[in-house]
């Protein structure tokens, strides 16, 4: 089993417009409603995939208990830890004529010492069944900034897949975590600096090695992925694909990661599922939504060279 975990789960609600005019009223051709956040995408992926993999994260109001439903149908099981305050809601605008995807992004409201406490208690009950950990998202406030640093204390030994940025992900470092997975922009954000060319990138990835990480893949969108163990590197183009959205390419990238590395598989070829997961992510609007034989199709056009 893998466990999904974080703090930020939303309802994403997608619009699709033929085309978007400012200043005036624009109308909906097709609008979808679902469950996401960087956990709950994972969880869903992973599924697809064929994997038993459980979700957990804060819940509240009638929006929490939708994502619960919607994801119990669709058959990703969840462990939701109960919370105050009614789930955010999120927006993706797609304007087809321009070809430009817009998000709209609610805050998700603080959590409170109790619910932090019962997360890391629930991590604690599924760590003796989990096969892999993946921790993503923006950590809500409230959680602290060590929160997933206490997550990897606790599951130590265990493959982990940590998608975070700022102190969240430096924190946890020195808990050496399998993968790091930031992309550019968080790295740049994190750091204080733009790696913006090929030495820049193998420094800071040493560096978060030097740090704890034992692996560092940092993705940077049509540009691919790189990768490091800190001896050796590797480059991944991105698959091309006729995209409609790549909102949770990131996160199906770091359900592909787990499910390969639990499989048994290294980590640079664990890339290849990966990037395959993602670039499917793209061929439907929504997040965290693919096909698995559009998995399989990809995943033999995943380019992986050493850097």
């Amino acid at each position: 089993m893998h466990l999904c975990l974080g703090t930020t789960p939303t309802i994403q609600q997608t619009m699709i417009f033929q085309k978007v005019v400012p200043d005036e009223v624009n109308r909906a051709s097709e609008v979808r409603r679902a469950s996401a956040g960087k956990p709950v995408n994972v969880g869903r992926v992973l599924y697809t995939l064929g994997e038993d993999a459980i979700v957990c994260v804060p819940l509240g109001g009638d929006t929490g208990r939708f994502i619960a439903e919607e994801l119990t149908a669709y058959g990703v099981q969840i462990d939701a830890v109960p919370a105050p305050h009614p789930t955010r809601t999120c927006v993706t605008v797609i304007d087809q004529h321009d070809g430009t995807v817009t998000e709209l992004v609610e805050e998700h409201a603080p959590i409170s010492p109790q619910v932090r406490a019962a997360m890391l208690s629930r991590l604690q009950t599924h760590l003796p069944n989990c096969r892999s950990l993946v921790l993503s998202g923006t950590l809500a406030p409230g959680a602290g900034d060590d929160f997933y640093a206490e997550c990897c204390r606790l599951a130590v030994g265990l493959p982990i897949v940590l998608d975070a940025k700022g102190e969240a992900l430096m924190r946890a470092l020195p808990q050496r975590p399998m993968i790091v997975k930031p992309n550019r922009a968080e790295l740049a954000a994190t750091l204080g600096i733009d790696p913006n060319d090929d030495a820049a990138l193998r420094r800071v990835m040493v560096e978060l090695i030097g740090r704890g990480a034992r692996w560092v893949i940092i993705t940077m969108g049509k540009r691919g992925a790189v990768v490091s163990d800190g001896k050796s590197f590797w480059k991944m183009g991105a698959i091309e694909v006729p995209a409609i959205s790549a909102i949770g390419s990131g996160d199906a990238f770091s359900a592909g990661l787990a499910s390969a590395v639990a499989a048994g598989r290294d980590v640079p070829d664990a890339c290849r599922l990966a990037a395959a997961c993602a670039a499917a992510n793209t061929l439907i609007p929504g997040a965290g939504f693919l096909r698995l034989d559009d998995v399989k199709r990809l995943e033999p056009l995943a380019k992986l060279t050493t850097w």
